[in-house]
C-alpha cells in the first residue's frame, strides 16, 4: 500500500490542535524539551484521545507514524 503524504498541519488537525504554522511552532516551543526518557505518547500534555491516536499510529506503523516521529524529534 502506498503511504499518503501528510504534514504537521494535517497531523495537528487530527489531534484537534491549532494548526497554523505559528501555532504549531508555539506548541513545540511550549512543550520542549521533552525528556529523552519520555516516549512522545506518554507526554503529560496530551489528552487521552490525542494519546490514543498517537499510540495507534505508532503501533500500526500508519502513514501518520512518520509525522509522529518528526514531532517527537522537534520536541526534543
Amino acid at each position: 500500500m502506498e503511504k499518503m503524504n501528510h504534514s504537521f498541519t494535517e497531523m495537528f488537525k487530527q489531534l484537534g490542535l491549532p494548526c497554523e504554522a505559528a501555532e504549531i511552532a508555539a506548541f513545540i516551543a511550549q512543550h520542549k524539551p521533552l525528556p529523552p526518557d519520555v516516549q512522545i505518547e506518554d507526554a503529560t500534555f496530551w489528552t487521552d484521545g490525542q494519546r490514543e491516536f498517537i499510540r495507534e499510529q505508532l503501533a500500526s506503523d500508519s502513514d501518520w507514524s512518520e509525522w509522529v516521529d518528526r514531532l517527537s524529534l522537534a520536541l526534543r
